[in-house]
């Protein structure tokens, strides 16, 4: 069974950094990633990373946010710095066993709808970044 809790998110002030985590057990990792959806706005896929490291990122938080993984931790991470008020949203972690679902990767323009391709969801943590 495939569990994902995220945690990091709070309130900050814009420009600050913040490092959302995600604690996983999954029997085994396809491609994981990150996407967000503020009210009232649709979902956006934010970052994926697959089995190698590999990544891909949306042009909205290219430069600014990075994923990363520890495999001995068992923890997705989403370093995000640089934050604006856009960025404040719910963010929820996702994860696919499915060697398929790495396309979200292989395909970059894909990650800007991982959550379609990347079966399982955290529960979200909250993100608000104030003036």
């Amino acid at each position: 069974q495939v569990q994902l809790v995220e945690s990091g998110g709070g309130s900050v002030q814009a420009g600050r950094s913040l490092r959302l985590s995600c604690a996983y057990s999954v029997r085994r990792v396809g491609c994981m990633g990150w996407f967000r959806q503020a009210p009232g706005k649709e979902r956006e896929g934010l970052a994926a990373i697959d089995s190698e490291s590999g990544t891909s990122y949306a042009e909205s938080v290219k430069g600014r946010f990075t994923i990363s993984r520890d495999k001995s931790k068992n923890t997705l991470y989403l370093q995000m710095n640089g934050l604006k008020l856009e960025d404040s949203a719910q963010y929820y972690c996702a994860a696919d066993e499915r060697p398929g679902a790495c396309i979200v990767v292989a395909i970059p323009e894909k990650v800007k709808e991982l959550y379609n391709y990347l079966e399982h969801w955290g529960q979200g943590t909250l993100v608000t970044v104030s003036s």
